[in-house]
């Protein structure tokens, strides 16, 4: 079983005082593009994994961010709390749960992630592929029957395992700035640093 993170507590309690801001569940996920550039997107937290300290988000395996995560599966998310004014800067390693993928305890992250999407986003993964020229049928966006149980094939959960995360409270003269570091025997080390 995994210990789970001091900062994870800090996130937690910071989504429970955001709470009536539905933008608190927004977060940005940076990862790096096919041609070496940033790419820098909006995703909704999913949750944490169960027993771990994995952040969860889910896209399309159409999608160029699945491709790039596919080649690069490193990356960064950065996410505001603005009644709280916390900023926490999560980077590590991403791992993509599709529909290939064997391990039983993923596949169920992956099921569960699903049937805990409202309908309106799962009829999303329906869609003509993201990212092409509009498609000109005006059914393609109005799928007759999405399963609440089985994901599609194109469904993927995106998992970020943090290495580091960066805390700054913007509140305070000076501003608080903490750095939570994984080390080699998996320990979380934290270091009070300038702001």
């Amino acid at each position: 079983m995994v210990v789970l993170a001091p900062w994870r507590s800090l996130i937690t309690h910071a989504l429970y005082r955001n709470r009536s801001l539905p933008s608190a569940r927004y977060l940005q996920l940076a990862t790096l593009g096919l041609d070496g550039f940033p790419r820098n997107r909006t995703v909704v937290f999913r949750g944490f994994r169960e027993d771990t300290n994995q952040l969860q988000m889910v896209t399309d395996n159409r999608s160029e961010k699945y491709q790039q995560i596919l080649k690069q599966p490193v990356g960064e998310i950065c996410w505001y709390f603005p009644k709280t004014r916390e900023q926490f800067r999560l980077r590590g390693q991403l791992l993509l749960v599709s529909d290939h993928t064997t391990d039983s305890n993923l596949s169920k992250a992956r099921c569960l992630a699903w049937q805990e999407l409202s309908d309106a986003a799962r009829i999303q993964f329906a869609w003509p592929i993201p990212k092409q020229p509009l498609s000109k049928d005006k059914n393609a966006f109005k799928p007759l029957y999405i399963s609440q149980d089985r994901p599609l094939t194109n469904f993927t959960l995106v998992l970020l395992d943090p290495i580091e995360v960066d805390h700054l409270e913007l509140r305070g003269e000076p501003q608080n700035r903490y750095l939570y570091t994984l080390n080699e025997s998996l320990n979380w080390n934290c270091q009070q640093v300038n702001p």
